[in-house]
């Protein structure tokens, strides 16, 4: 059970011009006030990325934390967590013994569940056990990627659609889902330009599950239209739109998902060392 914490003072340091910030002198173990909540969302929409440091939340706890913010997002069948704990993701590179597989996911670009109707908010990820060095997360922040855009590419793209596919997805990473997956997670067409619901700006919407324009379904009309995505994911993932965080013990991460992209980078021996961390998602609004 959370205790109410009365009008704690915490600081906020930007980490990065791109985004990101770091916030420190929160227990987030104990559950916020109105006042800072909205403090704490008022930063979360102008950084993008909030860094909280030295956490240590159990499974319920973080539940608990995430559900301060709006309305916990399911997992997918394949990613669902425990009975116990159905919203917290378990994400490793462990087998079914505990140890160590060398397997790593998420290295692809993405926005999380950007296949779903309403695709998730913001995500939330707590580092629970980290390897020596390495196994860092890289950010796109989207809002600049747009706004590097010429006039005549915003309006070129102000009008696409862009179907989001999570079985197309899988199976450009190799594996084939099942009928009750695909039942679980159709494909939804979003707007390639898209209108931050909270800070009315543009931005691009992008990421692996982003298959083909609406309408290009087949054929070279298919084909050109990934084309011209992968070329827009290219440019909005140089360095001079990126962060790469690199993870201490008690981080833990909660951004937006509706104007960053991410991936994991595999920089570290996933043979020898277990990475573990704990996934929330908060859902979002229709685009």
């Amino acid at each position: 059970m959370l205790r109410r914490l009365q009008t704690p003072e915490f600081e906020v340091r930007p980490l990065s011009d791109k985004m990101a910030a770091e916030v420190t002198g929160l227990d987030l173990c104990q559950a916020l006030d109105s006042e800072t909540q909205r403090d704490v969302y008022d930063a979360f929409l102008k950084h993008q990325l909030l860094v909280f440091r030295d956490q240590d939340l159990d499974e319920d706890q973080q539940v608990a934390f995430t559900g301060q913010f709006g309305t916990l997002e399911r997992h997918t069948l394949r990613n669902r967590g425990s009975a116990d704990h159905p919203f917290v993701h378990v994400v490793s590179n462990l087998d079914e013994k505990g140890m160590p597989n060398g397997k790593v996911a998420s290295t692809l670009w993405h926005s999380d569940k950007s296949f779903r109707e309403a695709p998730s908010s913001a995500s939330i990820l707590h580092a629970k056990r980290l390897p020596p060095n390495g196994g860092d997360t890289v950010f796109a922040n989207l809002y600049l990627a747009y706004d590097a855009l010429t006039d005549d590419q915003k309006e070129e793209l102000g009008e696409v659609m862009v179907v989001h596919s999570y079985e197309l997805s899988r199976e450009h990473a190799g594996r084939k889902i099942s009928a009750e997956e695909i039942a679980d997670a159709p494909a939804n067409a979003h707007p390639l330009v898209r209108v931050h619901p909270d800070t009315g700006r543009k931005t691009l919407f992008l990421g692996m599950h982003a298959s083909h324009f609406e309408g290009a379904e087949a054929g070279e009309a298919f084909r050109d239209s990934r084309s011209k995505i992968e070329a827009l994911e290219y440019f909005s993932t140089q360095s001079e739109f990126t962060y790469h965080h690199s993870w201490r013990e008690g981080d833990l991460l909660m951004w937006d998902n509706r104007c960053l992209i991410h991936r994991l980078d595999p920089n570290f021996d996933a043979d020898e060392h277990p990475r573990i961390m704990h996934r929330t998602c908060l859902r979002g609004t229709p685009t």
